[in-house]
């Protein structure tokens, strides 16, 4: 029987490498755009880094590429099982179909039917559960008694982490001098991915972490010192409901310079200067970084700000301000 993968040691710096070489063949090199409009609102240089335009959408395919693919052959065999309703769902699924190995993905019944028809357009078998966290590890935990899987978290997971830590590599590596970067905070994974690769690769930059106002867990774990969980999270942003986990919320303390939120009305407005002004399509959750910028949370006058968008996947029928 395979038990759920266990390291709460950070990622190093040879992880992260690896990790590059690991998901080089898979995944897409994102371009990092720019916007004159966006900087004279701001005052600042933006580099937008846009995860988008990653397969299947978003970040998280990046974390489940090289977790996929750092199987031994014998746990490989086996398969794979995670527990998402929404894009990590997506990346288990992809990435173990290109690996050629199965993938069990538990899902609430409650998943949207277009996350659940992507799982299966990508090869994943679908195991629904109610929607709770009890109810997905308890059938996340008789898959694993059942077949041996591996389990991939969706960001609580040392590998997923490394994976994640790729996107900041790669738009440090290109854009040099970086003052801040800027990235949503869910469960973690990303940010804490963004922060180690910072600490090795460019440590004058600084990273923060922005959340909705009514998802605020994070912050409110980074100021008390203790990890603490979402209560009854409210927020356009779905894919920034999930409270932090033990290894991501150590290193977050270890290395984001601050965590700070964002009201809803800001992350509908800079939802819609993306919009309107870059002509790329992101999802709420990616709209949240620039939202600091935009209330005024942190100042990027005279700065050079990386802001990693770290997906596209919205439902086009329920955009913010559609007036019917």
């Amino acid at each position: 029987m395979s038990k759920p993968h266990s390291n709460d040691t950070s990622p190093s710096r040879v992880d992260i490498e690896r990790a590059a070489r690991t998901i080089e063949p898979f995944a897409h090199r994102t371009p990092v755009l720019t916007c004159r409009s966006l900087d004279e609102m701001t005052g600042g240089k933006l580099f937008f880094k846009c995860e988008n335009f990653q397969k299947v959408g978003a970040f998280k395919f990046r974390g489940a590429v090289n977790s996929v693919f750092s199987l031994p052959l014998s746990a490989a065999a086996r398969g794979v099982v995670t527990h998402s309703s929404g894009n990590h769902a997506q990346a288990v699924a992809l990435a173990a179909r290109l690996r050629g190995i199965p993938a069990t993905i538990v899902m609430p019944e409650t998943a949207p039917r277009v996350k659940i028809d992507a799982v299966r357009g990508y090869g994943g078998r679908i195991v629904f559960c109610a929607p709770t966290q009890a109810a997905r590890e308890e059938n996340t935990s008789q898959v694993i008694a059942e077949s041996g899987a591996e389990f991939i978290h969706p960001y609580n997971d040392s590998r997923v982490i490394a994976g994640q830590a790729t996107c900041a590599r790669e738009i440090l590596g290109e854009v040099p001098n970086l003052d801040l970067i800027l990235t949503p905070v869910g469960g973690g994974g990303l940010t804490s991915g963004t922060a180690l690769a910072a600490h090795y690769l460019s440590p004058r930059t600084r990273v923060i972490a922005a959340e909705p106002e009514g998802a605020d867990d994070a912050r409110r774990s980074f100021v008390s010192g203790r990890l603490l969980s979402s209560e009854n999270p409210k927020t356009i942003a779905d894919g920034l409901l999930t409270s932090l986990g033990e290894l991501t919320f150590a290193i977050i303390r270890g290395y984001v310079h601050d965590v700070l939120t964002v009201s809803e009305a800001a992350i509908v407005s800079a939802l819609r200067h993306v919009y309107e002004r870059m002509k790329i399509v992101i999802e709420p959750s990616a709209a949240v970084p620039f939202g600091l910028l935009l209330e005024n949370k942190l100042s990027a006058e005279g700065r050079r700000v990386g802001i990693i968008l770290s997906g596209g996947n919205v439902d086009l029928t329920r955009l913010p301000w559609r007036s019917s």
